[in-house]
């Protein structure tokens, strides 16, 4: 529950006037790249990696996460939403932080089947690289058009599904806990894909050129953000 009103946080976008939060959300969406690559880089494909021992599988897995993000956008261009202002990859990034937000609620499960103090300590490490992940996509979703309640709710309901994570593995037990590994890798290609061919064509088209450096500050300090949390309690030493 707490990993998932997390989400909430984004709120303080809120008070942004249009003008100022237009900037802010070109920054955002740079730092949200940086969260993204350095989540799939730093977390995600290590963890894959680490726990299958069928690397090719791992790599097969990515692919198929990126193609599976690629024909979820054709699909999208295809049976636009009835509010067409949105853009695809909006709910690209709904998706996209669902399946990682439902595998998180799977790993917490486990740890505390395993015990108090490792449950506690994975909870802390999630909850830390979920608080830049969720402004991240805040500010993506408001970049892609939602209005800011529509944004907060949809980010709110996406980050439940660590909830629905927790409950099922709870129910079924441990063995849950491989399914979770497994879709890692699909994870780290949706992520790639949103990061690669969504937000940075759109940043380009958007942002300032004269302010390219600004830009690749902000991704790098998205990047260096999730490679600290990885050090200091990332899923994959939990």
């Amino acid at each position: 529950v707490i990993v998932s009103l997390i989400s909430f946080i984004g709120a303080f976008l809120l008070s942004f006037r249009q003008e100022k939060l237009q900037k802010v959300l070109v920054l955002l969406m740079c730092f949200a790249v940086g969260v993204l690559l350095g989540n799939t880089f730093f977390h995600l494909l290590p963890e894959s990696y680490f726990h299958i021992p069928a690397t090719n599988y791992v790599a097969w897995a990515v692919i198929g996460g990126f193609l599976i993000f690629f024909v979820i956008e054709q699909f999208l261009h295809i049976h636009p939403r009835k509010d067409s202002s949105v853009k695809s990859y909006g709910y690209l990034s709904l998706y996209a932080d669902g399946v990682h937000n439902f595998t998180d609620g799977i790993l917490i499960a486990v740890a505390w089947i395993c015990g108090p103090e490792l449950g506690l300590t994975t909870t802390i490490a999630i909850v830390l690289h979920e608080i830049p992940q969720e402004i991240s996509d805040f500010g993506i979703l408001l970049q892609a058009g939602f209005s800011r309640r529509k944004a907060l709710f949809y980010n709110f309901i996406s980050a439940c599904t660590a909830i629905l994570g927790t409950i099922i593995t709870l129910w079924v037990g441990e063995q849950v806990s491989h399914f979770s590994t497994y879709i890692l890798p699909f994870a780290a290609g949706g992520f790639i894909y949103l990061a690669g061919t969504s937000l940075l064509p759109e940043i380009i088209k958007l942002s300032n050129k004269k302010n390219y450096w600004v830009y690749a500050v902000c991704v790098l300090l998205g990047i260096f953000l999730m490679y600290y949390f990885s050090l200091t309690g990332g899923h994959t030493h939990s």
